[in-house]
């Protein structure tokens, strides 16, 4: 029977050890020598060496170059000097995994005296999913202010479309009514042609004006989605004639590639629009720093799809950026929210469709194509009657 003087060093021992194996945070043991003499789970999991392979070692096997060059001097001058750098005061330092990647963590050092010399503790705690937590909450916020931003000017232009939309109609009449008096006049009262063919553009001009406001006030007013079979060519014009409006597109070429014939497809008018003023948009962004600025936008059908292709002549997508590219608060640009491709994405395949990109480079810029379901014929023959 074993004498019971070894039993509370064997209880105290394996409580040690069980507390040791459940704890949360990694716990290291060092001796003067910075050898481990202890090695928790935690840190295994933490580190991916095992316990078998670090006791006995320099702890500097799990430090980044840099600390681990330090690290024996940190301990010989603590020893001669008694002046603590970081025994008792908690801080963050980087730790490096067996794989080599440097892991931030949190470290708290204590020492004890031991019979076997004097002994050092380290706890240590992981703190990358902390800092990606962190990271992510910065990022949200900045987007939720970006994102207020947005709605306050969604409510501007919607307002500014309605305010405007007053004094261009009183224009359209007074135009009108001009142009009905020149029409009456002739002989030596009729005004020359000249001055008869501006007068005329004028009112072409504010007619066109007063579209683009109405189409204006469609684009940000707040609605349910509303379906219906929509010529997919007269759309793609409108929404290239709301997004160029501006200086940033008068030096860029623009290539319309719709055929004659009309496309047909059932979508929500509004949100195609938007995925497509989103593209052009992007790709007039993507061409600011090229030489060449030329923008084809192409319509075709393909199979039981029609297809809206927005090609740019900029430098391409990098490589690194792809994977990220259609996640929501992902974005390459310095004032990009990130949501955009997300979003369009999002609504393409809600319709039945899909958003993919072909990312170019290499002296071709990138192309996004829109995928969209070809009408029912019935309903596109109906939708073709109706327009005639």
């Amino acid at each position: 029977m074993p004498d019971r003087a070894d039993l509370p060093p064997t209880v105290s021992e394996a409580r040690l050890a069980s507390v040791l194996d459940t704890a949360v945070f990694g716990i290291i043991v060092i001796d003067e020598r910075g050898r481990v003499l202890m090695y928790n789970k935690a840190c295994e999991r933490m580190f991916g060496w095992s316990a078998a392979e670090v006791i006995g070692n320099n702890v500097k096997m799990i430090m980044p170059p840099g600390y681990a060059r330090e690290h024996d001097t940190y301990i010989r001058n603590y020893l001669s000097t008694g002046v603590p750098k970081i025994i008792g005061i908690g801080r963050e330092v980087h730790a490096q995994h067996k794989d080599g990647t440097i892991i931030p963590i949190q470290l708290a050092v204590g020492e004890a005296e031991t019979p076997d010399g004097r002994q050092f503790i380290g706890i240590l705690r992981d703190l990358r999913f902390e800092i990606a937590a962190m990271e992510r909450a910065d990022a949200l916020q900045a987007q939720l202010v970006r994102m207020a931003r947005i709605n306050a000017m969604d409510e501007m232009g919607a307002a500014l479309a309605h305010e405007l939309n007053q004094p261009l109609t009183a224009v359209m009449h007074y135009l009108q009514a001009v142009a009905r008096a020149v029409a009456k006049r002739t002989g030596a009262d009729a005004l020359p042609p000249e001055i008869a063919d501006i007068l005329g553009k004028a009112l072409v001009e504010a007619d066109r004006a007063g579209k683009i406001i109405h189409r204006m006030r469609r684009f940000v007013e707040k609605r349910e989605a509303i379906r219906q079979v929509v010529d997919l060519g007269r759309l793609i014009d409108e929404s290239i004639d709301f997004t160029v409006i501006g200086s940033r597109a008068r030096e860029i070429r623009i290539n319309r590639v719709i055929p004659s014939e009309a496309l047909y497809a059932e979508v929500d008018p509004v949100q195609i629009q938007q995925i497509m003023v989103n593209l052009i948009r992007n790709a007039i962004d993507a061409m600011k720093d090229s030489e060449v600025k030329e923008l084809t936008v192409r319509l075709e059908p393909r199979g039981a799809m029609h297809t809206v292709s927005v090609l740019d002549s900029g430098p391409g997508i990098r490589h690194e950026v792809l994977p990220d590219l259609f996640k929501a608060f992902a974005s390459s640009g310095k004032q990009g929210m990130g949501l955009g491709l997300a979003i369009s994405k999002t609504i393409a395949q809600s319709h039945g469709g899909d958003l993919t990109v072909d990312p170019g480079g290499g002296g071709r810029g990138a192309c996004f194509t829109l995928h969209l379901p070809k009408a029912d014929p019935a309903a596109a023959a109906s939708a073709a009657r109706d327009e005639d």
